[in-house]
């Protein structure tokens, strides 16, 4: 998609279409108004035959209306325009987008982004209108799919060009540099829906590996180093090397670097787990939706987003993110119910269920971590099915000890709109992890496995300003519309824009 920024009247754009907003009650916004009166009423008559009305979402299409240049007008429903905020906003968005694409529109003009939305300013509505469309007109590219059974499910004239309006030339500048951050933003969303998206026979631990390599040859402030397991066996990383025993797949420990600030600025961390399949092991999981194990590792996927999309932008920050990936397969060198390994910290872990492998793989990444000296770190992980039981596919499960650290973290989901909720993370709930053979089990019981989850990584982040991020309910969709989503890439996006920001 080819985007731009300009300033100009709706009624003079020479495009295949203008975007413009109607308000519930049929109320036109201004550009739908300038249009309306250049054309003698006819929005308004088109409107007052019942057509639209403005409720949320609707979207209709006028074709060679009086006085313009435009091939079509696009009239969107926005709903209330008291309230009229981010989610509404998004809804409007989306819904012109997709009618675009479907109509044959190659290029058009949107003045959406004219509109006020409660609390949010032009930069934000401009960044966030390129992030909902590329969010809209993804489509997986299946690698080694015949071309004709993708042209089957192809746009024939999808919409190639989309510029969004400014309501004066003063915001051009502001605007446009939003617009590189926005497209930026979408790419590392789009990086990291890919990755998870990718069959784990070709989305192997090696294979994450080798595109974190070449992401290090893409952008020049960003090197990469990567651990074998023969790297991590002299580092003590026993946990981690345990969940991988029974895979043929060797594991990897993928380390990059973003220096985007002073060397000796405190870097933020983050650390993505990367079970690029998960089998459960020993303990196997049942059969149905299994095929879904491969988006194990979009925790991995978001931290690659986030590294591209930092790194495109050129935050001044420092960066590190680090991928433990591994695959989880049954088989006999696999790890057994009963086991009891030793982590890279010391402390030993007695493995109560092979399927709770994902915190066993974060605490070796998360003590190794501490090399780095970060400022914060957050891991981010596809963890437990009891965050799916708790949030659904709403928000994220956020756990840490630094109060502050999970307030921003929540406040950026608020404003990006990939939204997380936290959770208590008493001490209460450690004595659930107690184990007569080790120092910990891996599990906690039934009750509050969320918790418990992060409970056990909190355990390797002493001393350590850290919060936990559970994607299990965000990370992916099922059924028909099955895919990762990319979530938490504009959460950590904004969190960091935000560090950048205060810097």
């Amino acid at each position: 998609m080819e985007y731009s920024i300009k300033s100009g009247n709706p009624e003079k754009q020479r495009v295949g279409c203008v975007v413009v907003g109607v308000f519930e009650h049929r109320r036109l916004s201004g550009p739908a108004a300038a249009i309306d009166q250049i054309s003698g009423g006819y929005l308004g008559s088109i409107m007052r035959r019942g057509d639209m009305d403005g409720r949320p979402g609707q979207v209709f299409i006028l074709h060679n209306v009086p006085n313009t240049l435009s091939d079509r007008v696009m009239l969107v429903g926005c709903g209330r325009e008291r309230e009229f905020d981010a989610g509404r906003y998004q809804q409007a968005t989306e819904a012109a987008v997709k009618a675009l694409n479907a109509n044959g529109a190659r290029d058009a003009v949107s003045y959406l982004t004219e509109l006020n939305v409660r609390g949010q300013d032009l930069a934000w509505r401009v960044r966030r209108a390129v992030e909902i469309t590329e969010q809209a007109l993804y489509r997986y590219q299946a690698p080694g799919t015949a071309a004709a059974a993708q042209e089957q499910t192809a746009v024939r004239r999808p919409l190639t060009r989309l510029t969004f309006a400014v309501a004066s030339r003063r915001d051009l500048g502001l605007a446009e540099r939003s617009l590189a951050e926005g497209d930026a933003a979408a790419n590392g969303v789009r990086l990291a829906r890919e990755l998870g998206n990718l069959p784990p026979n070709v989305c192997t631990p090696a294979y994450l590996a080798d595109r974190a390599r070449q992401l290090g040859d893409e952008h020049d402030a960003l090197t990469v180093e990567v651990l074998d397991p023969a790297d991590m066996e002299a580092q003590g990383m026993g946990a981690l090397l345990a969940v991988a025993r029974g895979s043929r797949q060797p594991a990897r420990l993928i380390v990059m670097r973003y220096q985007g600030a002073p060397a000796d600025t405190a870097p933020q961390v983050l650390v993505g787990k990367g079970v690029t399949f998960d089998s459960g092991g020993i303990s196997l999981k049942p059969a149905a939706k299994m095929d879904e194990m491969k988006f194990d590792m979009c925790g991995a996927a978001s931290v690659f987003g986030v590294v591209h999309a930092v790194a495109a932008m050129e935050l001044p920050i420092n960066l590190v993110g680090i991928v433990p990936a591994v695959e989880n397969m049954p088989g006999g060198a696999a790890t057994k119910p009963g086991d009891v390994v030793e982590s890279m910290s010391g402390q030993t872990i007695e493995i109560l269920n092979t399927d709770a492998e994902g915190r066993l793989i974060l605490c070796d990444a998360l003590h190794y971590a501490r090399r780095f000296e970060p400022a914060n770190i957050i891991d981010i992980a596809t963890l437990t099915g009891a965050c799916v039981v708790a949030l659904g596919s709403h928000a994220s499960g956020l756990l840490g000890k630094d109060e502050a650290l999970v307030r921003r973290l929540q406040e950026a989901g608020e404003r990006s709109g990939d939204r997380a909720w936290p959770l208590p993370l008493w001490d209460d709930y450690q004595r659930q992890l107690r184990s007569n053979f080790a120092d910990m089990a891996n599990v906690g019981g039934r009750e509050a496995g969320t918790i418990t989850a992060a409970c056990f990584l909190s355990r390797f982040t002493d001393g350590m300003s850290w919060a936990h991020l559970d994607i299990a309910g965000v990370a992916w969709t099922g059924g028909r519309r099955k895919g990762a989503t990319g979530r938490p890439v504009p959460l950590l996006l904004e969190y960091l824009r935000g560090v950048a920001a205060s810097a």
